[in-house]
């Protein structure tokens, strides 16, 4: 019996009308009858999960999300954080030059001032609209090494970011853990944050073993996750690489795909 399901937003939770569809919204409340924990994870701020938390229900003090790609593991309700790993200014300068030199846009978040970038572009404004957060626009060069950073982003036209992908020096690689969260998101996390560990986190807290986790993503910030899980489920929809790693894949986000696999492997 699976006792705790981490499932993505984006792409699998949500369908492309960034809404819970009804029957995965019962399909989650059934799951959660039977005892079974239910942990949003996501490249988001916790602020852009806030409104999902609510209709679902998962805002008590039992309740527990993983956001930014795992950099923060919080308990909805009280705030607290079981889990922080996070970058420094100095590394959300590097990744701001390595933009400049491979001609992309970039953004980060700051833990004071939210989202920032040197310029703002589509993607940035995209990032803004997803979360309803505000843009600040800040050379990262005039921060100080000692201001406190979360993560750093490069985002940018989905074959502009794969080129720059394919060419990121080998000493950014080394240092830290790079994700594809969507076609024009690629990020960069401290090398210790991921969702999986995230996941990790809040199974321990709770005493539940990772062959009792189930997790369901469609992505490549995902795959810490799905390989953490003792049941990976990717979605229809889900990157190829994602679907490689999988243990089974379930419908797409406008299939009820995250439904389908909670009917399949809980509700039975």
């Amino acid at each position: 019996m699976y006792k705790l399901i981490g499932i993505d937003m984006d792409g699998t939770l949500l369908n492309s009308q960034k809404q819970i569809s009804a029957r995965t919204q019962s399909a989650i409340q059934a799951a959660k009858d039977k005892g079974v924990q239910i942990v949003l994870s996501s490249g988001r701020p916790i602020e852009g999960l806030r409104a999902y938390l609510d209709q679902l229900g998962l805002n008590s003090e039992h309740d527990y999300a993983v956001h930014y790609n795992g950099s923060f593991v919080e308990n909805v309700l009280t705030g607290e954080i079981i889990r922080q790993q996070v970058v420094s200014a100095a590394d959300v300068k590097t990744i701001g030059r390595t933009a400049r030199s491979l001609n992309v846009n970039t953004h980060a978040f700051s833990q004071i001032l939210g989202l920032i970038t040197p310029k703002s572009s589509k993607y940035t404004q995209l990032e803004a609209q997803i979360n309803h957060i505000d843009i600040h626009e800040v050379d990262f060069e005039t921060l100080d090494d000692d201001h406190p950073m979360i993560k750093a982003m490069i985002v940018d036209e989905p074959e502009k970011l794969t080129q720059a992908y394919q060419n990121l020096p080998a000493a950014v690689v080394e240092k830290f853990t790079i994700v594809q969260s969507a076609p024009h998101f690629l990020e960069f996390l401290n090398p210790q944050s991921n969702k999986g560990l995230g996941i990790q986190a809040v199974a321990e807290r709770l005493g539940i073993p990772a062959e009792a986790v189930m997790c369901i993503g469609d992505a490549e910030n995902d795959h810490h996750m799905l390989e953490y899980a003792g049941l990976g489920i990717a979605m229809a929809n889900a990157m190829p690489q994602t679907k490689a790693i999988a243990d089974y894949i379930t419908a797409s986000n406008d299939e009820d795909g995250v439904a389908q696999a909670i009917e399949k492997f809980i509700l039975v």
